[in-house]
């Protein structure tokens, strides 16, 4: 009995498996996202240079064998700053999701199920943010908190749930119509367990796929600001402000911003991909 049950635990795994290795885009997007934060989270000892390290005799200098990218108008490598920026912005992408995701997800859940007053409380709430638009909102609270990192934590924890939560209540509301969950808390189950048990495992795969979107929605976010000048402040790396600083020589030295953008597009492109992948993986569409 222990052997057969040991042998049939992994086959559902091992079916998902499959279907993942036969999704083009889980696959792509798997090795994009691979690549990029293999690299980021290698920076120290994968950039050549100190992405700090000024060298004014040597500015604006074009891509060569000594520096692949080129030079910024300080001089500095500009491979090196990319590398360091993508540690910096991805860091920021993945902490800053964390408590949005929690968050709606537990708000999603909650609203959905209870339903009556609590549900209409909630969508009350979620209707005010909704009403503005969402990167105004974002950087409104960035501007009032203060720029730099932890302006761009707290944005998000405030307001950063807000789609998820729609998303998980509405799969929640339609898991709640379905006979079974009113059977498990007929069956003695308590209003926790049944979420927990029996609902959250169905909502999940949803909220991971949208954890991806979130991901991605808050890199470009946190690109944005630091072109803005609210987000990463110099001399820290980041694509955003590449992207700032390089745009004056976008016509004579191309390679300056459009390197950084290329960066940041491929990031995109990465979480897209995931993000359909396990879709269709998880046969969510």
């Amino acid at each position: 009995m222990s052997t057969a049950t040991a042998v049939a635990a992994p086959r559902p795994f091992m079916r998902w498996l499959r279907r993942a290795r036969r999704s083009p885009a889980l696959v792509a997007g798997a090795f994009l996202l691979t690549f990029m934060v293999t690299v980021s989270v290698l920076a120290p000892i994968v950039a050549p240079y100190d992405p700090e390290t000024q060298n004014l005799g040597n500015g604006l200098a074009a891509p060569s064998a000594s520096h692949w990218f080129g030079t910024d108008q300080l001089g500095r490598d500009i491979l090196s700053r990319v590398i360091w920026a993508g540690r910096t912005d991805l860091r920021i992408a993945v902490v800053a999701a964390i408590i949005p995701f929690v968050t709606g997800l537990v708000v999603g859940l909650v609203s959905g199920y209870a339903g009556g007053r609590i549900d209409w409380v909630i969508g009350r709430i979620v209707d005010t943010f909704v009403a503005f638009p969402f990167y105004v909102l974002i950087i409104a609270i960035v501007f009032a908190t203060g720029t730099g990192e932890n302006g761009i934590f707290i944005a998000y924890a405030l307001v950063g749930w807000i789609s998820s939560a729609r998303v998980i209540r509405a799969k929640t509301r339609a898991l709640c119509r379905e006979g079974w969950v009113g059977a498990a808390y007929g069956g003695g189950l308590s209003h926790p367990r049944v979420v927990a048990r029996h609902l959250l495992p169905n909502v999940l795969p949803q909220a991971v796929v949208l954890l991806m979107t979130e991901i991605l929605l808050i890199m470009v976010a946190v690109v944005t600001l630091g072109y803005l000048g609210l987000g990463v402040q110099p001399p820290t790396p980041d694509w955003g402000t590449m992207i700032s600083d390089g745009q004056l020589f976008l016509a004579t030295k191309w390679w300056i911003p459009s390197l950084p953008g290329l960066a940041v597009v491929t990031t995109g492109v990465g979480l897209s991909l995931l993000g359909d992948g396990l879709a269709d993986v998880w046969r969510l569409r």
